[in-house]
């Protein structure tokens, strides 16, 4: 396969969750090329399920990649950029299909004992597809259901041939919050007859900011930022309605739970302190990533002795990401892997070096014989 030509053109056609439908038919006619002789295919909504018979299997190996873009004005320049205005594979998923195309040509050309099952999941940005997808595979096909599962996540801020993980907690448990807030409008020149709830929506974000500084335990991590705030019409207008958009980040359960019982109780002063009423959505929420020890040790004992590949022990990190709910049930592990951009995730100039695209196939096909 042309792996680098299949990520530009998958980086062309980027779609949102659960509106893949070019992704998949383009994924699926991918598929097709191959030999078909150890292949079974199944699709989920827009994402695609496929199984390779092993020689003599005693467990299937999962792999699981991510297929949605995001709501990004892409800046990039590219000659490939998207085709479709606003929205943009921001966060690596064209790279990481490529590599996951890659990796089922080799299991076909290389059988490794054990069966294995790539996974191409939608809506990893939201509104989150690993849940249902992990239960579709546990309900309707089981046969498709990993023993255990890998998948990487680009990481910008590393060289190519540089992989990090840790056994353990990897990544954090994450939770949208819209707060939406209604008041009485009316002129600016009569403000003692509305109900102003650009100043209510003020009030309210100075106050969340106090829940991580004084109602978290300071030995443990969190963050609670809003990300937009949007209230009123026009100048000479007061606010009827204000908007708070925001993201909760902790690096475990209990934590978020307490942070959201905050959040609903400050909300609920706001309403009797500005008279209005105060709705919250906690929209996406995704559970921690925690990597199965055993298996991550491995994953770094192997990678330590790949030609070209250097392994670190990364950090916990506040990212978030839905392959919590597939290591919440099978012993999984996900892993960095660098590929050299001056732009960060979700940035308008993401830019990796595909020199990952021949590297990481045969690195992971390596990693699964030994399983």
């Amino acid at each position: 396969m042309e792996l680098v030509k299949i990520r530009r053109d998958l980086h062309q056609i980027p779609e949102i969750g659960f509106q893949e439908v070019k992704t998949q038919a383009y994924l699926l006619e991918a598929i097709s090329r191959l030999p078909q002789e150890r292949l079974e295919v199944v699709e989920w909504r827009t994402g695609i399920a496929v199984k390779v018979r092993g020689s003599h299997p005693e467990k299937r190996i999962g792999w699981r990649t991510d297929i949605d873009a995001l709501p990004i004005i892409e800046e990039t320049g590219f000659e490939f950029k998207s085709i479709h205005p606003g929205y943009m594979h921001a966060c690596g998923h064209d790279v990481h299909m490529a590599v996951a195309l890659g990796l089922l040509e080799k299991l076909i050309d290389n059988p490794i004992k054990d069966d294995a099952v790539i996974l191409f999941q939608p809506a990893e940005e939201g509104p989150g597809g690993a849940l249902p997808f992990r239960e579709w595979l546990k309900n309707d096909k089981p046969d498709f259901l990993p023993d255990v599962i890998c998948a990487l996540h680009i990481a910008p801020e590393l060289p190519v041939g540089t992989v990090g993980t840790r056994p353990g907690l990897l990544f954090a448990n994450t939770s949208e919050l819209f707060i939406d807030l209604h008041g009485k409008g009316g002129h600016a020149a009569y403000p003692h007859l509305t109900e102003d709830m650009a100043v209510a929506a003020a009030s309210l974000l100075i106050q969340l900011q106090t829940i991580v500084s004084r109602n978290v335990n300071p030995m443990d991590s969190a963050v609670l930022t809003v990300g937009k705030m949007s209230a009123g019409t026009v100048q000479n207008i007061i606010a009827e309605h204000a908007r708070l958009e925001g993201t909760i980040r902790t690096l475990n359960s209990e934590s978020m739970i307490h942070m959201k019982q905050r959040i609903e109780a400050i909300c609920r002063a706001v309403e009797e302190a500005y008279n209005c009423k105060v709705s919250i959505d906690y929209g996406s929420s995704y559970l921690e990533v925690n990597n199965d020890k055993a298996l991550a040790e491995k994953f770094l004992h192997y990678a330590g002795g790949f030609e070209g590949i250097k392994a670190i022990r990364s950090e916990a990190a506040m990212t978030g990401e839905d392959f919590g709910y597939f290591t919440e049930q099978l012993p999984g592990m996900m892993f960095w892997a660098g590929v050299s951009s001056p732009y960060g995730l979700h940035h308008a100039k993401l830019d990796p070096d595909e020199k990952i695209l021949s590297l990481m196939p045969d690195f992971i096909h390596g990693f699964f014989s030994e399983l």
